[in-house]
C-alpha cells in the first residue's frame, strides 16, 4: 500500500521529481564513467601511460561525491516543503506519522535507485565515448578498456544507495518531528521583515569588502600559500552571501526609488517580487553561485592546461629530436620529416672518456631549456669554448648522450687532436622541425628507431625526446580537460537543478498573484514578461558573480598554465549556452504553473 501511494505522490510531482531525476542520472552517469577509468586493472597494468589520467579520475570522482551529497540534500529539502501540506493533510485524515515518515522513506529511495540505475546506463555509454576520446585526443593506444565494468558498477550502486538511504532518513526523521499545524503552515512563506537602508549598505560594503580580501589572496598563493587557500574560501564564501543579502536588494530598492522604473508596465510589480524573494532566496543564491564558479572554473582551467601541453613541451626539451649515433640511421628514415634545422655534433669514445670537436659547438652552440626562465626565448647556447669552462653547461650536454657515455669525462679536441684518435667517429644530431604536432607520428617512430639502434637509453634519457615529453604532459594534462569538462557539465546540472527547485516550490504560491492580475484586465503578455525577467535576474546574479570568482580565481593557476586566460571564450561560451537553457526550461515549467492553458 505504502509503495503504491509513494508512485502515486511521484506521479503527482512528477514534473518536480524530473528536475532531480534528471540531475542525479547525470550526476550517476558521470560518477560510474569515472570509476569505470579508474578502477579496471587489466586496462590499467597494460596502459601505463595512461596512468596519470587515472589518478585525476580518481580525485574528480571524490570531488564529486562530495558535491552530490550537498545537491542531494538541497533537492530533498525542496521536495519536502513542497509536499509538506500534502503530508499534513494525510496526518489529518487519521495517517500516523510513522506510516508518512516510511511514505516519504519510500518515495526518496525509489527515485535515488531508478535514478542511480539510469545513470549507471549513461555512464557506460559515457564510458565507450571517452575511451573513444582518449584515443583519438590524448593519441593513446589503450588496450584491454571495458566500458561495463562490474567493480565501478559497484561502487556507483553502493555509493548512490548509501546516499540515498541517508537522505531518505534524513527527510523521513524530518517529518516526523513536525506536528499536523507546523506542516500545514510551513508550506506558507513568511513575510521577511522590512529591511532598513543603512543596513543594507552596511551589509554591501562588507560583501565588497570580503570578495576584494579572497580575490587579493588568490592573486598570490604563492606568497599566501595554504593560508592563502583557507583565507580565500573563507571570505568569498563570505563575501558572497552579504553581497545577495545585502548588494542586490539595496539596488532593487535603489531602482524602486525611482518612478521612469516602477510606473513602466509591471515593473514596480516584479521588482516587489524580486525584492520578496531575494530574502528568502540569500543561501541558495550563494551556493548557485559558488558551484557556478566551480563548474566554470573546472572547465576553464581543463581547457587551459590542454592548450599547455605544446608549450610546455617546448620548453622542456630544445630539440623535436634527438639522434645518437646517428650516422647508423639511413637518409630515407629521415625522408618524412619537414626538417627546418639538423645540427650534427661529431664524437668519439674510449675507455676513458667521450671526445667532440670544440669548433663544431662554435659553428652551432649547443641550445638547452632555460630553467632559471631568465631568457625571453626560452633557451640558452653554450659555445665550445663555454662548454669547456662550465661544468653545468656540460650536464646539458651529458642529458643527450646515452647511458654508456654519460659515465665518462668529456673532453673537447681540436680538429687535428680530434683526427688523431684511432676510434672510429659517431655522430650526435639534433633535429628541429616546421610542425611539430604535424610531424609527431613520424618523429614517434625515429624515437623507436633511436632507441633500438642504442638499447643503453634509460626512461629518463627517454625524457629529453619531445616526442616522449609531449605523451607524458598529454596524458597528464588532457585527463584535467576531461576531468573538468565532465565535473563542470555535472556540478551546472546540480546547482541549475537546485536554483530551479528553489523557484519551482515556490511557484504555487503566486498562481493567486497572478489569476489576480489576470481577472483586473493585465494582459498575459505582460504577465510573462514580468515573471520571465524575475527568473533572468535570480539566474544571472549568481552567474554573473560566479563568472566573477573564476576570472579571478584563475590567478591561482599562474605557475601552473602559461595564460590561464587563453582561450577562455570557448568554456565560458558553452556554459553560457547550456545555463541559459535552464534558465528557459524554468520559465517554460514556472508559466504552466502560474499561468495554465485554459481548455
Amino acid at each position: 500500500m505504502l509503495v503504491k501511494l509513494s508512485i502515486s505522490g511521484i506521479k503527482a510531482r512528477l514534473q518536480d521529481y524530473l528536475v532531480l531525476f534528471s540531475g542525479l542520472v547525470v550526476t550517476a552517469g558521470i560518477f560510474y564513467m569515472f570509476e569505470a577509468l579508474a578502477s579496471n586493472k587489466a586496462f590499467l597494468e597494460s596502459n601505463s601511460t595512461i596512468s596519470s589520467v587515472v589518478v585525476i579520475f580518481q580525485i574528480g570522482s571524490v570531488l564529486l561525491g562530495i558535491i552530490t551529497f550537498v545537491y542531494l540534500l538541497y533537492a530533498n529539502s525542496f521536495l519536502l516543503n513542497m509536499r509538506q501540506k500534502e503530508y499534513g493533510m494525510f496526518m489529518m485524515l487519521g495517517a500516523k506519522v510513522k506510516k508518512i515518515a516510511q511514505l516519504i522513506f519510500i518515495e526518496t529511495f525509489l527515485v535515488g535507485v531508478v535514478a542511480t540505475a539510469l545513470g549507471s546506463a549513461l555512464g557506460i555509454l559515457l564510458a565507450k565515448v571517452v575511451n573513444a576520446l582518449l584515443v583519438s585526443q590524448l593519441d593513446l593506444s589503450i588496450q584491454h578498456f571495458q566500458a561495463f565494468n562490474q567493480k565501478a558498477l559497484l561502487i556507483t550502486l553502493i555509493f548512490f544507495s548509501a546516499l540515498f538511504l541517508l537522505a531518505a532518513i534524513v527527510n523521513a526523521t524530518k517529518i516526523s518531528q513536525k506536528t499536523i499545524l507546523s506542516l500545514l503552515k510551513d508550506a506558507s512563506t513568511p513575510a521577511p521583515n522590512p529591511r532598513k537602508m543603512p543596513g543594507l549598505i552596511l551589509e554591501s560594503i562588507l560583501g565588497v569588502a570580503l570578495l576584494a580580501a579572497g580575490y587579493y589572496f588568490m592573486s598570490d598563493l604563492v606568497r599566501f600559500q595554504l593560508i592563502g587557500i583557507v583565507m580565500a574560501l573563507i571570505t568569498i564564501v563570505l563575501g558572497t552571501y552579504f553581497v545577495f543579502h545585502g548588494l542586490v536588494l539595496l539596488f532593487l530598492q535603489t531602482l524602486k526609488q525611482k518612478d521612469s522604473v516602477i510606473y513602466h508596465g509591471l515593473q514596480n510589480f516584479t521588482l516587489s517580487q524580486l525584492t520578496f524573494r531575494l530574502k528568502d532566496y540569500t543561501k541558495i543564491l550563494s551556493l548557485v553561485a559558488m558551484l557556478f564558479a566551480l563548474a566554470l572554473g573546472a572547465l576553464t582551467v581543463g581547457i587551459g592546461f590542454k592548450n599547455d601541453i605544446v608549450k610546455m613541451t617546448k620548453q622542456s626539451t630544445a630539440y623535436d629530436l634527438i639522434l645518437n649515433n646517428s650516422q647508423l640511421i639511413e637518409k630515407k628514415q629521415l625522408a618524412d620529416l619537414d626538417i627546418t634545422k639538423e645540427v650534427v655534433y661529431r664524437q668519439k669514445e674510449d675507455d676513458q672518456g667521450i671526445y667532440y670537436v670544440a669548433t663544431d659547438f662554435d659553428k652551432t652552440p649547443l641550445q638547452a631549456p632555460d630553467y632559471s626562465q631568465k631568457n625571453p626565448k626560452g633557451y640558452v647556447s653554450y659555445s665550445g669554448e663555454t662548454l669547456m669552462a662550465d661544468l653545468t653547461a656540460q650536464d646539458d650536454l651529458r642529458r643527450l648522450e646515452t647511458s654508456d657515455q654519460q659515465g665518462k669525462e668529456i673532453h673537447f679536441l681540436s680538429e687535428a687532436d680530434f683526427a688523431a684518435l684511432g676510434v672510429p667517429e659517431q655522430q650526435l644530431s639534433l633535429i628541429r622541425v616546421k610542425d611539430f604536432e604535424q610531424q609527431l607520428p613520424e618523429l614517434k617512430k625515429l624515437v623507436k628507431v633511436n632507441k633500438a639502434n642504442n638499447p643503453s637509453i634509460t626512461q629518463e634519457q627517454d625524457y629529453q625526446q619531445r616526442a616522449t615529453m609531449y605523451e607524458l604532459f598529454n596524458g597528464l594534462y588532457s585527463g584535467f580537460e576531461f576531468m573538468g569538462f565532465f565535473l563542470g557539465i555535472a556540478f551546472l546540472t546540480m546547482l541549475a537543478s537546485c536554483l530551479m527547485f528553489k523557484i519551482l516550490s515556490g511557484a504555487n504560491s503566486d498562481i493567486r498573484r497572478y489569476d489576480m492580475l489576470q481577472k483586473i484586465g493585465t494582459r498575459k503578455k505582460l504577465l510573462k514578461g514580468s515573471f520571465k525577467k524575475e527568473i533572468a535576474l535570480l539566474f544571472l546574479a549568481p552567474g554573473i558573480l560566479g563568472t566573477i570568482h573564476v576570472l579571478f580565481g584563475l590567478r591561482m593557476f599562474d605557475t601552473l598554465l602559461q595564460n590561464p586566460y587563453a582561450s577562455i571564450g570557448v568554456p565560458f561560451g558553452l556554459f553560457g549556452v547550456i545555463y541559459f537553457g535552464y534558465y528557459l526550461l524554468t520559465v517554460k515549467l514556472y508559466e504552466r504553473i502560474v499561468l495554465p492553458s485554459k481548455e
